[in-house]
Parts: structure tokens; sequence; C-alpha cells
């Protein structure tokens, strides 16, 4: 792979990844000596029009040549991609890697000009916390729609009492134990809604101005905040833009009030016996009605909108995760995502610039994705799914396989690696580097489960997870070696009185991996370049202007051999797992495992 031309949106490659409409840009591409070809073409377009522009050699050495060309950006969108001819043939490089045919346009690489996305999202490593899930400091007394649970007890899971099982984890039990979150690594918390609900996931809101008693209420919040504050730990919250709950306060007036400016922020609908659509038809989540100018001005547009004031300096929240982004806005022949989506990140914008704004988008990432919309998506499609994929072990898991009723695929490493360039080559690079990668979450099968117990192969996931191009996620418990098949089975409790179940020895492996993550500048700032991909392994380099790291993942046992000597690379210290010295690669292993190197 490596005796491709390669080019991505990172420093080595775009001189400025955020210019300002009118700015020149400089663009790269490194072409190993043993790649043959005569002429090398960049095109592009403005306004549409298709342009052409030819490179000129910038430098050249033993092993690589460097090739470039400058043009100025005129708008907010520039996509392009380069033509390397010559000897009777011609590749496309695009962002979907080289070609030797036509390939349609949709997989160009994308330059865009807007304001640089938060820069502190590079060397962040979040952790996720499901509030009732995770730490219990009092008692509480309940509503009437809960069913109390005995801490060290497991969810009872696809029974009556899904959803209402409620153990008590509150904020001030997180604020006790941010030594471990920040022991761990992390550096930024992303947690599940934690608005007063009628379940215990909160993704049915009664409200969105408060947090939920439950949990200790605001004022168990500004608490927390001074204390993360005092860390460093960033807060990122969860928003339902597109839902709220059945006990929603706005559905209660509009039920009371047809005429009420309430009534106009949801889709009425007589075919269903409590009278207005339901997210996936379900009557505890009700469709938010866009068309409405009030829902609008209370959920974003307002000075003291829902979005905005939780990203103010009093509520200091340093960003939003939306849920189900991609289905904002969107009922039957109405759609106006796109208006929505683009309002919530204007009001992102001018109350706090450097907020993170990020979606889950199921499968419809790449328009949502184009620049002026979400930063970056909960990246299951290019990293989670095709991962798990790959290391699964027959594992029996409960929701089949990315919401079809089949169980989860093999893959090879060659198919792993495919999905993930098809998945990149749809997006800017700089939407792959804001996005939230994890192995697992509160939606999804946890991976010591998907793998059947395997700890090396959990520490492998792990490794990449670490050193992959994006916002690395840690479900709370993940760290401990937690097990879990889906839904509330993945959602167990974490018994911080009692940690003989604890997997101590892979907790401290995880902590020695956010902390390369955290510090090593390629993996930070760094671009992406496959230099293997083999049924049971794959190998990539992670550069940037400061150094260069290769990164093997091995799923299976086998044998790894790889040889740098010919590209000009040498091991100059081995980061973490497998030893290796010199430019060989050369080692057997019994069980799956890692190795991170850095590189002269």
């Amino acid at each position: 792979m490596l005796l491709e031309p390669h080019h991505d949106g990172s420093e080595l490659y775009v001189s400025n990844s955020a210019p300002r409409l009118g700015e020149k840009v400089t663009f790269k591409v490194r072409i190993p000596n043993a790649y043959k070809f005569n002429d090398a073409v960049m095109r592009y377009y403005h306004d549409g029009e298709p342009r052409t522009a030819h490179l000129k050699k910038v430098k050249q050495n033993k092993v690589e040549s460097w090739w470039g060309v400058t043009i100025p950006i005129i708008n907010h969108e520039t996509r392009y991609r380069f033509l390397f001819a010559g000897n009777g043939k011609y590749d496309w490089l695009s962002a979907a890697g080289l070609t030797n045919h036509d390939v349609h346009s949709n997989t160009d690489f994308q330059l865009i000009a807007r304001p640089e996305y938060p820069k502190w999202l590079k060397s962040s490593v979040f952790y996720q916390i499901f509030p009732d899930r995770f730490a219990k400091t009092y008692e509480k007394k309940l509503p009437k729609w809960a069913v109390a649970r005995d801490w060290n007890l497991p969810p009872r899971d696809k029974t009556k009492f899904t959803g209402i099982e409620v153990y008590g984890g509150d904020l001030k039990g997180v604020e006790v134990h941010l030594d471990h979150i920040e022991e761990l690594g992390a550096n930024g918390i992303y947690f599940t809604p934690f608005f007063p609900a009628q379940s215990n996931h909160r993704y049915d809101a009664s409200s969105f101005d408060e947090v939920d008693p439950i949990l200790g209420g605001d004022k168990a919040w500004f608490s927390l905040v001074k204390a993360a504050n005092k860390r460093k730990i960033r807060l990122v919250g969860d928003i339902t833009s597109n839902h709220c709950g059945a006990g929603h306060y706005w559905l209660t007036k509009a039920r009371k009030n047809r005429k009420s400016k309430e009534a106009g922020f949801f889709y009425w609908n007589k075919k269903y016996k409590w009278g207005y659509e339901g997210w996936w038809g379900l009557e505890s989540l009700p469709k938010l009605n866009y068309a409405s100018k009030e829902l609008r001005k209370v959920m974003y547009e307002g000075k003291n909108s829902i979005i905005r004031k939780w990203l103010s300096p009093k509520y200091g929240m340093s960003g939003w995760r939306v849920d189900v982004g991609n289905m904002t806005g969107k009922y039957g022949a109405i759609d106006i995502h796109d208006e929505v989506m683009f309002g919530i990140r204007k009001a992102v914008e001018e109350t706090k610039p450097d907020a993170w704004l990020v979606a889950e988008n199921a499968d419809f990432v790449a328009n949502d994705l184009a620049g002026a919309g979400w930063h970056g998506t909960m990246n299951y499609q290019g990293f989670s799914r095709p991962l798990s994929s790959w290391m699964n072990e027959n594992a029996k898991l409960s929701g089949g396989f990315q919401g079809l009723p089949i169980d989860s695929p093999k893959i090879t490493g060659q198919q792993l690696v495919e999905t993930i360039k098809n998945f990149n080559g749809s997006i800017p690079w700089r939407a792959l580097t804001a996005s939230m990668i994890l192995l697992d979450s509160h939606d999804t099968p946890r991976f010591r489960t998907i793998v059947s117990k395997d700890k090396a192969k959990h520490l492998a996931a792990m490794a990449m997870l670490m050193s992959y191009p994006g916002v690395p996620s840690i479900f709370m418990g993940d760290e401990l070696g937690f097990e879990g098949t889906g839904g509330e089975d993945s959602r167990r409790t974490i018994n911080w009185d009692d940690r003989s179940g604890w997997d101590h020895d892979f907790l401290v492996e995880v902590k020695k991996l956010t902390k390369i993550r955290r510090t090593e500048d390629a993996l930070i700032n760094g671009g992406l370049r496959w230099i293997a991909a083999e049924t049971n392994y794959l190998a990539y380099l992670r550069e940037s202007k400061k150094g260069s790291i290769l990164v093997v993942i091995a799923a299976k046992p086998g044998t790894v051999n790889i040889d740098l000597s010919e590209y000009g690379y040498q091991i100059s210290k081995t980061l973490y797992g497998e030893m290796a010295t010199g430019s060989k690669i050369n080692f057997k292993n019994s069980k799956a495992t890692q190795g991170i190197w850095k590189l002269k």
C-alpha cells in the first residue's frame, strides 16, 4: 500500500484546513519513487465548474517525492482529486484511495472553508457515562413510574421492568469519582441525557430546562462543573432534537389547549389513539415539528434557548451530542432537516465557538458532515461495526447486526480496511477527526462480550481506538472489562465498594494507551496511511510535522511481517505492545496483539 501515491486532509498535505474565502491553499501528494507516471494533475471545482492544475515536484529523496499545487479557495466547499497519467494508463487518487478507473465525485477529497473545528478535540479522550448506573451517593425518593433496583443486582433486561428500573445514580457520584476518570486518562465526559424523564435512559425528556432531581438537580450540576473545570475535564450533554417524552410539559399544554403555541410543536395524527406522531410510532416519544417558529426559538434560536443555555458560562457545557441527528426535521413529505441542523450549528457557534457538535447519524452522514452541519458523527459505520465484525467470536448478542435481524458477520482485515476507506471517502477529513470513535456504547453490546471474553482481542481493539483518527470514547466500565449482550444488559452498574470483579490488569493497560493517545503528536495531528491489510492483521501510519507512528493490530494468531526499509522508515522506540527495532517488524503471535512504534 505504501507503493501508491497518498494524500489526506492532515497538516502534511494541506497547508490550511480551514481557509477563508479568497485565500490560497497548497495541496501536496507524496509519491513513492517506485510508482511510475508522466504527469500529475489536480482536478477541482470552482462554482461547480471542473478546473485542472498540474502538480510540480517540491522535493525528492531516495524513497519518495513530494508534489504540490496552490489554488485559490472561492467556495465554502472545494472538492478535488488527483490524476496520474503515463505509460498508457491513468490512476485517480480520491479520498477512497487509488483506482485505475473513473470513480464518482462523491469520493473526492473535500476542503471546507469555514471556521476551524474545536482544537481541543484532537487531544481529547472521552468517557461516556449513563448517569443512572455510574455511581450513587444517597437514597432517593423515586417518582411513581420508577421501580427501585438494588445497586449491585444486574438489570432485568427484556422484561416489564425494562426502561423503568432505576438504580439511583447521581451527579454527586460522578464528582466523587472524577479521580477515576482523570487517572484513566480521559479529559472529557459525555453524558447520556440528564434531563427529567419517565425512564432510566432519559431519552424521553419531560423538560429540557433542568437536571433531573433524581440526579441531584441543577445544584449538583453546578458543583460537578466546578470540580470538572479544576481538573480540565470537559462536559458534553445529549439532546433529543428529534423528539421529547410523553411526559413533557409542552405536550401537556398542547393537549389542554390545541390553540396554544405548544400545540404547534407536534405532529397531530388521528390514526394513533394518543393523537400524535411518535418516533418509531411510539407513544412515549412524540416527534417535534420544526415548522413551528416558536419551537425553533425555544430549542435553538432564542437567546435563552435550550441549545444555547447549557453552553453558556453559567451551565458550563463544552458541546452537544445530538441523538438520531439525521432524523431531526423529517416527517413524511416534510424535510426541513438541513434548516434545523444549520440552525443548531449557528446557535452553537454564536454561544460557544469552540464547542463540539457531534451527532448520532446512523447511516446518513455524508451531507450532514459537509461542513455547515454537525462537526462529526458517532463513527459506528466507519469504525465500530467493521472492527466488531473483524474481531467477533460468535458471541450471542441482542439486537442483531446494524439493525438487521442477523448475526454479526465475520470479515477479514482486507474487508475492514475497504469498509473504512469507503466511509472515509464520503466525508471531509476534518469531519473524520471530529467524529467520536468507540468500541461500544449504551446502545450496543459490550466489546468484551463481542469477542467472547477474549481480553487480548479487547486490548488490541482498545489500541486501535486510541491510535485511529477521531475522538476516542470509552463507555463506563469498558476499562474494567465489563460484559453485556446489549440493551439493559450493557448498562450494568459499577461496584465501587467491591472492586474484586474489576479487570485491574486491563485497566492498567488502558491507562497506558490513553496517555500515548494524548501525548503523541502524530496521533493528535497526523494523517492516516494504510501500509498493510491482511486477513488477520492490519497496519497504518499516523504522520504529522513532528513525527510518525506505526500501528499494527493483529486480530488472530499468526505471523506479522512488515519490512519498512524500502520506504525509508526505522523504529526509534516501542511505545506499546510488541517490541521491535530497526526497519523490520517480524513476530509470531499466539493470540491477538498490537504494536505501536515511533519512527524515524
